[in-house]
């Protein structure tokens, strides 16, 4: 992707984009740091099948998701169909203004899979981080997103063939 984009701009798109959406969608301020999520966490995970040949992946701690969810649906108590939901939503909104920004930077019209959605981590198949960007919150509740691309080997960043997940 650095022929298209070089890694400074890419990340510098990514960190507006995540705390532009945050804040506006959920009313939560993120910061970057280097406290990364519990082991209580979710995964919320696209690829670009279009324009680029790269993924992101978000992983956050599950009680950072629960206080967004709550404030966007103005809600004391969401469920786990609702925090997936809102997940799902978030990321698509997310990964929509990143691909508005990619395009305004490259002229390359990018299209985002449906994001997933997991309890967990989950490490995508075939592909190794580029680089990641670590959040806390006011609450040192953590999340980080992940820029991946296609792994040389078909190895992901943890050695092992193949998609996983693990709780």
């Amino acid at each position: 992707m650095d022929a298209i984009i070089n890694k400074e701009t890419l990340e510098r798109i990514l960190d507006q984009a995540l705390q532009d959406v945050t804040e506006q969608t959920a009313g939560v301020r993120l910061h970057q740091g280097d406290k990364p999520p519990g082991e209580n966490l979710c995964t919320v995970h696209i690829t670009f099948d279009k324009g680029f040949d790269t993924g992101l992946t978000l992983y956050a701690d599950t009680n950072l998701l629960v206080r967004m969810a709550q404030n966007s649906f103005h809600e004391e108590t969401v469920t786990q169909e609702d925090l997936e939901e809102f997940s799902k939503e978030y990321f698509n909104v997310l990964c929509g203004k990143i691909a508005g920004a990619l395009y305004r930077e490259t002229q390359v019209a990018a299209h985002f899979s449906q994001p997933t959605f997991y309890h967990g981590r989950y490490i995508p198949e075939g592909r190794e981080a580029q680089f990641v960007l670590t959040y806390s919150d006011e609450n040192s509740e953590g999340a980080q997103l992940i820029h991946h691309i296609p792994s040389k080997a078909g190895i992901d960043e943890n050695g092992q063939k193949g998609g996983s997940t693990s709780d």
